[in-house]
């Protein structure tokens, strides 16, 4: 009797874990809207396609293809949880690591660094409906200037 209420109780455990992460606004592919985005000092890019999947029991995993101005394509990755924890990110010339909070079900708050120095600050918030998903990345990089870029993302 107790094997049976066991294998229940994990059963539904895992059953809402995936009804969760299915519900999170984050989850699914976002494609950048370059007409509605602004770059400060720019230039903007050309593109990117954001793809973020649960990780764990309460983090997100990402990858970014950008197309840069000139043309050039490149990856950024990371994964991590929603503790505060530094987590390797590859593929960002202004960052090694990156940590993660997340105020609320819309909202996560990610601090890149560089060997272990703040770099840049990106806000993360998907609108009510779950359509756009506004960045507001600020900082340095590492040229040594400030950054304030605001990025729209639509769901795809």
């Amino acid at each position: 009797m107790r094997s049976r209420f066991a294998l229940l109780a994990l059963a539904v455990f895992t059953i809402s874990v995936g009804l969760q992460a299915a519900n999170d606004p984050f989850v699914g592919t976002w494609k950048l809207d370059v007409t509605r985005s602004t770059y400060s000092p720019g230039p903007a890019s050309r593109g990117e396609i954001l793809t973020s999947e649960p990780y764990g029991n309460n983090g997100i995993k990402t990858s970014a293809k950008i197309t840069d101005a000139q043309g050039k394509r490149s990856v950024t990755a990371y994964h991590g949880t929603f503790d505060g924890k530094d987590y390797p990110i590859t593929g960002d010339a202004n960052a090694d690591t990156t940590s993660m909070t997340r105020p609320d079900a819309y909202t996560i708050v990610r601090t890149n660094k560089k060997a272990g120095k703040v770099t840049t600050t990106l806000r993360r918030e998907v609108s009510k409906d779950g359509k756009t998903l506004t960045v507001t990345q600020t900082g340095t990089d590492i040229k040594g200037q400030t950054i304030h870029n605001v990025t729209i993302f639509d769901k795809q």
